[in-house]
């Protein structure tokens, strides 16, 4: 199986959200796209890697692969830093990328003991214009402390890509 996997913002040009202590989000993604395409290979999937800026390259180099799966890997942010948690999106629930979707927020959320914020439903430009079951992780608020601890630290960074891991297994097994 053919899985892309995208790294939200792009180190040097787009920072994405900036945590209280200058964690960037572009280079947590960077680091949880490296890992996740490592572990996935491990498992014998064939992976590519897409960090852009343009969201339109991110989809063209998706859909030129032939990705099978789609991943876009956040890290959210919100004026409250009382906010925190884990929430993974997808075009519409009822479909494969909901379902992937589901195991997924479920493997991070029993896995790591974040806040479960749900699978919700957005437009977000990558999901709509690749070609196959494409979903958008927030791993965790880079804005809340707690969160920023876990996606700053190396253990808290393997800890969520094992478990995106394991949801995609998961998916794949159903």
């Amino acid at each position: 199986m053919r899985i892309a996997i995208n790294g939200g913002h792009c180190p040097g040009k787009d920072s994405g959200a900036v945590g209280e202590t200058g964690l960037q989000e572009a280079y947590v993604t960077h680091d949880l796209m490296q890992l996740l395409s490592y572990y996935l290979q491990q498992a014998n999937f064939e992976t590519i890697q897409i960090q852009e800026n343009e969201l339109q390259e991110i989809c063209d180099q998706s859909n030129q692969f032939g990705a099978e799966l789609f991943l876009s890997i956040h890290c959210n942010s919100a004026e409250s830093r009382d906010a925190q948690g884990t929430e993974t999106f997808c075009l519409t629930t009822f479909s494969e990328a909901g379902n992937l979707a589901r195991y997924i927020q479920s493997q991070i959320v029993s896995s790591l003991g974040t806040v479960d914020r749900g699978v919700k439903v957005d437009r977000f430009y990558v999901l709509r214009h690749t070609d196959c079951p494409a979903v958008l992780i927030e791993c965790a608020f880079i804005s809340n402390s707690d969160d920023e601890i876990l996606l700053a630290s190396e253990q808290g960074r393997d800890d969520i890509v094992h478990a995106i891991a394991r949801g995609i297994t998961d998916y794949v097994a159903k």
